[in-house]
């Protein structure tokens, strides 16, 4: 599978939702004066930069060296970082994690690393997609890959758990599990569509030449249009978030 590609600046300009719907997962963090946090998938820092203002030392992660370079800008700690090899011990009183879980593949590797970061009774806390998320526009590039040979093959580049499914990962890694839910977020998408598939659909496209990449946002867009957009709403993606606390055993 073709790595997924970031530009903090794009990301920022058109994605600005991600970090902008962080509230609940951010209350269920409840950052405390002097802890030391991990923020797994930190991005461009807007929320490890609030997570600091609010007394904390917070250190950030990240694949991609764009969103990296953008979180040191902001003055947060960051490093490059692949959330699969984690080296950190016993470090930290909590690892927080928004919208960049179900970009990871190999949760198992994921969840041990989280583990083995925390301090004894430290908490993980997430927000990730789940069971459900974006299942039209998921459903509509696969459709539109089978309908155009010449693409190669549809590669999914995300992992959306059910509730079960990650109690159980969380649990087998040696996890109290305080709290996790599914719940349906209709999210709109105020750069449009377009935006949206041209940024998190990077990995899906990145193989095919520019004229097969129209031919394929235009053709998802058709399918999903009568589910995705209204005149009065515009584009309102079909979302869907897994939520959770989970403490160190």
């Amino acid at each position: 599978m073709k790595t997924q590609q970031w530009s903090a600046s794009k990301y920022t300009r058109h994605a600005h939702f991600v970090s902008a719907m962080a509230t609940e997962v951010l209350s269920l963090l409840d950052p405390q004066q002097g802890e030391e946090v991990l923020d797994l998938g930190c991005g461009e820092g807007e929320l490890g930069t609030y997570i600091q203002g609010q007394g904390c030392t917070v250190v950030g992660i990240d694949a991609s060296s764009s969103m990296v370079a953008a979180a040191k800008a902001r003055g947060l700690t960051a490093l490059q970082v692949d959330g699969h090899n984690m080296a950190f011990e016993n470090q930290f009183d909590a690892v927080f994690s928004n919208a960049a879980l179900h970009w990871l593949l190999q949760p198992e590797s994921v969840i041990a690393g989280v583990r083995r970061a925390l301090k004894t009774k430290g908490r993980f806390v997430a927000e990730m997609g789940g069971a459900g998320n974006i299942a039209a526009l998921l459903s509509a590039m696969m459709d539109v890959f089978k309908a155009n040979p010449d693409f190669g093959g549809f590669q999914n580049p995300w992992y959306f758990p059910s509730v079960e499914e990650y109690q159980s990962l969380l649990e087998k890694a040696g996890f109290h599990v305080e709290s996790i839910e599914l719940a349906s977020r209709p999210t709109p998408l105020t750069s449009g569509l377009d935006k949206w598939l041209e940024i998190f659909a990077d990995s899906i496209v990145s193989h095919l030449s520019d004229d097969q990449k129209r031919c394929f946002f235009n053709a998802v867009k058709i399918k999903v249009k009568p589910a995705l957009y209204s005149e009065q709403e515009g584009w309102v993606a079909d979302y869907v978030r897994l939520r959770f606390k989970a403490i160190k055993l």
